[in-house]
């Protein structure tokens, strides 16, 4: 079981579950929600993932037609997305946990429009979109 929350401490959650591919996003929008070169996520499925605490100040934000970024509204910390396309598929922002994992990221996507002032020098592949 994997366990996490948000900056401040009022939404709270855990997964049952295995984590999916780590990717590291570097699409427009990500860097946007995440206010960094990247967002570092992983498809969840929906069903083992549990919010303990923070219903009322967790929000969804429709960043694109069908694309949902959830997040809290008191401090900002962005917590999954959900994409309508794939229901019961969560992509969990994996900084938001508080359990360690030993999984690491496996690919750097949507890498044709990475900030210019970021260098992905560790050798993971590359696409310009998702992953293949």
């Amino acid at each position: 079981m994997l366990t996490g929350s948000c900056l401040c401490g009022s939404v709270k959650y855990e997964y049952r579950g295995e984590l999916g591919p780590i990717v590291c996003c570097h699409c427009s929008r990500c860097r946007k929600a995440q206010g960094t070169a990247f967002a570092t996520n992983s498809p969840i499925n929906e069903s083992g993932f549990s919010l303990l605490s923070g219903k009322e100040t967790l929000r969804e934000y429709e960043s694109s037609a069908g694309k949902f970024r959830a997040f809290c509204s008191n401090c900002g910390s962005p917590v999954f997305s959900r994409f309508t396309g794939k229901p019961g598929i969560l992509r969990l922002r994996i900084g938001s946990l508080d359990t360690p994992v030993a999984a690491r990221p496996s690919a750097h996507i949507y890498a044709s429009s990475h900030a210019e002032w970021f260098d992905i020098l560790d050798g993971l592949p590359q696409y310009e979109a998702g992953v293949p």
